[in-house]
């Protein structure tokens, strides 16, 4: 479905069930190049579990027209506001790695809007390496290889895979090189840039969960451990996972969702 955010469409998929705006809303906030479809199976199984599910299409990606927001504080703000256009007032964030980023910015700067926080796959801050950023600024296949291949874990990247029939690493690829030009470089250094003060993280309120992969070989488990430490009323949640948890562990995310999301 679609709504109006700050003047352009914004496309969220609700899980395959109607959006209920009476219920808890649960926004998932995707990755950098990336788009809504790499939540669907947390997506689907909490829109049928008593959820009103939105996972976002952010400006520039997927669905969802528009300029690409360059800076994270830009799209926490979106996020903000598409909470706000959405009619539910508040909502349970769950975002991975930029889309992480961008949840947790929200919780700091726009804490009225966040019921719970779920930050898959982070770390903060989240540097991006020279060479990828050069080739993502080139649009080259070099970058969209590097996000592919490094983003799982090794296992995931010989075909073994949770859903039946997909190529992890293959499905991520041709999802990255549909992203419009510009877009891989432009997330990726809103990733690099990021730094909040240290003194904000410290002062989120919010229910939050941390969930790291042990495999992860671009936001190391010890990162979110250490970001878990830091937020005051933080869980820290292991997945034997790359950094694709997403679609490489969709059965372990969901469980560690259900018990954050049930409080």
């Amino acid at each position: 479905m679609n709504f109006i955010v700050e003047g352009y469409p914004a496309y969220a998929y609700t899980g395959g069930r109607d959006f209920d705006p009476q219920l808890p809303a649960v926004v998932f906030v995707h990755g950098s190049a990336l788009d809504h479809s790499v939540w669907h199976y947390p997506a689907r199984y909490l829109a049928h579990h008593g959820f009103a599910v939105l996972a976002v299409d952010l400006p520039g990606h997927g669905r969802s027209p528009g300029a690409v927001r360059t800076t994270v504080e830009a799209l926490a703000d979106w996020v903000a506001a598409f909470v706000e256009a959405a009619c539910v007032g508040r909502a349970h964030l769950v975002g991975h790695s930029m889309g992480a980023l961008a949840a947790l910015d929200c919780a700091i700067r726009h804490p009225h809007r966040v019921a719970s926080l779920a930050l898959v796959g982070i770390s903060v801050p989240m540097p991006v390496g020279e060479a990828f950023l050069a080739a993502a600024a080139d649009d080259s296949p070099a970058a969209f290889d590097m996000q592919s291949v490094w983003g799982h874990a090794r296992l995931a990247s010989l075909a073994a895979s949770a859903i039946p029939g997909l190529s992890q690493v293959g499905a991520s690829r041709s999802l990255v090189a549909r992203a419009r030009p510009g877009v891989q470089h432009a997330d990726l250094a809103a990733c690099h840039a990021y730094a909040p003060p240290a003194e904000s993280i410290r002062a989120i309120e919010a229910p939050t969960l941390v969930v790291a992969g042990r495999r992860d070989q671009m936001t190391p488990f010890r990162a979110g451990a250490e970001l878990a430490g830091r937020i005051p009323r933080a869980k820290l949640v292991a997945l034997d996972a790359g950094h694709a948890m997403p679609t490489e562990a969709p059965r372990e995310l969901v469980a560690a969702l259900r018990a954050h999301l049930a409080g």
